[in-house]
């Protein structure tokens, strides 16, 4: 018994979790004792998820506290240092929600992945077993058939036929005995079908629970992942409906984390449960349907414990070697005598070695090895892999309900600072030349077109002549127009690192023999150097 417990050893996590409290929903105590059939253990596993649920209702309630507080307590939001400070921690709660969902989802992923390695192990164990059971009743069915039907059919042939001689008729009925002890041996093995112990349905039943529960988990990773990437994109491009969008989605998935965090909690306390003593619960379970000392067989599988089938096999093996021998004495002394019972004799000796070959297989299908294995390896696919991916996963709906919970934080500031912004853009007055977007609405609504250029002007003054320069095509850039006018006004040009015109900054100061030349234009000639500048 020593040296198979140390083949499986329960892990240490396995024993934490199953001394978590088991309490029924009227809060009494129970043993922590593996019994899934149990209504009282039942509550104390849903007792478990309501704990969850508790832990749901108190994060919402603190929600719901600071948004009251973010609503109600309003800060002076003019001053530039409380606005560099809100985005700062807006930046800052983005930034964290976004790694703790990346870290939250990649401790998803393996979580889920463990599980399901896990129960596939399981299953595989299960559909190991069941063929070996299977074999097993096959054998023996097989076995107890030929020796009712096909031996007893030929032994009575050969019984007409040797008739006459006294004494191979009692050689007959001495195999006829063997027989029936053989058919008595077999028939004392344990039924597996009457035990109604099928390993593949509850194999099939597992992998196909499992395979919905890693789909669901998966959708769940990818859910959490996108809402967490098109919350920050919100928050990147200040969209008031993604981040509205992003809020609803959020407040879901956190329900959704609380759940799931709940479920595995329970399911993993049930499995710890069972893995700290399985070897208990498997003996209790098969207590009525199989001998004790069969299942303590399988379960430790040690060498000082006997095996419960080594009589029945050895006194199949001694029947069937009798039978054989008998056999070949009739063909030797009996055929001689009575050419037709050879046939009948053949045909028995062929359905004892077959027997025989059903024997040696028989032995090692019995054999403790390969059950115990089985059940070895599975034991260590849900105890180990399967429970801690569990426990992974529980650390995933913490991590994203965490998540969450400073990106629900963050949006309803976010959202304040976008609408504060939208209303200080409201604020100011569109005729203000300083103005960004009434500059950008004049320079859409008014397109300069050519401007007149004063040099054709300047030069009228000083002869009195009708001598025109050549045309010259203006450009709207500022600086050219600035320096034409310059020019004009003063001879020497106004040098400035930025020009003014054009711009919504206010017109330069002119001299007043500038302005008095500006105003000694008469009609005729605006309208001369207006026509020659557009041709």
């Amino acid at each position: 018994m020593s040296s198979a417990r140390v083949d499986y050893i329960a892990p240490w996590w396995t024993y934490w979790l199953h001394q978590f409290p088991h309490v029924t929903l009227r809060f009494q105590p129970l043993e922590h004792t593996f019994k899934p059939q149990d209504e009282n253990y039942q509550q104390s596993l849903i007792f478990l998820g309501c704990v969850a649920a508790a832990g749901l209702g108190v994060n919402l309630l603190c929600l719901a506290i600071y948004l009251s507080c973010l609503c109600c307590c309003r800060k002076d939001e003019e001053e530039e240092e409380s606005k560099k400070s809100n985005s700062c921690c807006v930046t800052w709660a983005a930034v964290a929600a976004g790694l703790i969902c990346c870290v939250a989802v990649g401790v998803g992923f393996y979580g889920n992945s463990e599980t399901n390695d896990g129960v596939y192990q399981l299953t595989y164990s299960l559909y190991n077993a069941n063929h070996t059971l299977a074999g097993v009743d096959s054998l023996v069915t097989g076995t107890v058939g030929g020796m009712q039907s096909g031996l007893n059919e030929h032994l009575s042939r050969l019984g007409e036929i040797f008739a006459a001689r006294g004494d191979f008729v009692q050689t007959l009925q001495f195999m006829q005995q063997m027989s029936d002890n053989i058919i008595k041996q077999l028939l004392g093995l344990p039924d597996w079908e009457k035990a109604k112990v099928d390993l593949a349905a509850i194999a099939d039943q597992t992998a196909y629970v499992e395979y919905y529960r890693w789909l669901t988990y998966l959708l769940i990773l990818i859910l959490d992942l996108v809402i967490c990437l098109a919350a920050c994109l919100g928050l990147a491009k200040q969209s008031r409906w993604l981040l509205t969008t992003m809020m609803i989605c959020g407040v879901l998935t956190l329900i959704l984390s609380w759940a799931s965090l709940g479920a595995d909690v329970a399911t993993a306390v049930g499995t710890s449960d069972f893995c700290v003593a399985p070897d208990k619960f498997l003996m209790n379970q098969t207590k009525d349907i199989i001998s004790s000392d069969i299942v303590h067989y399988y379960l430790y599988c040690s060498q000082t414990l006997p095996n419960p089938f080594q009589q029945s096999l050895t006194v199949f093996q001694r029947s069937l070697t009798t039978m054989q021998i008998q056999i070949q004495g009739l063909l030797q002394f009996a055929v001689p005598l009575f050419p037709t019972a050879e046939r009948d004799l053949l045909s028995v000796q062929h359905l004892l070695n077959n027997s025989e070959a059903s024997l040696h297989q028989l032995t090692a299908l019995l054999d403790c090895r390969g059950l115990n294995k089985d059940y070895l390896d599975a034991l260590i696919g849900v105890c180990y892999d399967g429970v801690e991916g569990l426990l992974y996963l529980c650390l995933f709906s913490l991590l994203a309900a965490c998540a969450f919970s400073v990106m629900l934080c963050a949006i309803p500031r976010a959202w304040r600072q976008i609408a504060n912004r939208d209303r200080d853009y409201d604020d100011i007055d569109d005729g203000d030349p300083f103005n960004p977007q009434s500059r950008r609405m004049t320079s859409h609504h008014s397109h300069p077109g050519n401007m007149h250029s004063f040099c054709s002007y300047s030069s009228s003054m000083g002869s009195q002549t009708s001598l025109h320069l050549p045309t010259q095509a203006v450009t709207n850039a500022p600086l050219s127009e600035y320096m034409n006018q310059s020019a004009l006004f003063g001879g020497n040009p106004r040098h400035e690192n930025v020009p003014l015109i054009g711009r919504g900054s206010p017109p330069p100061s002119y001299s007043p023999t500038m302005r008095a030349t500006y105003l000694s234009m008469t009609e005729d000639q605006i309208r001369h150097f207006g026509e020659d500048f557009r041709a």
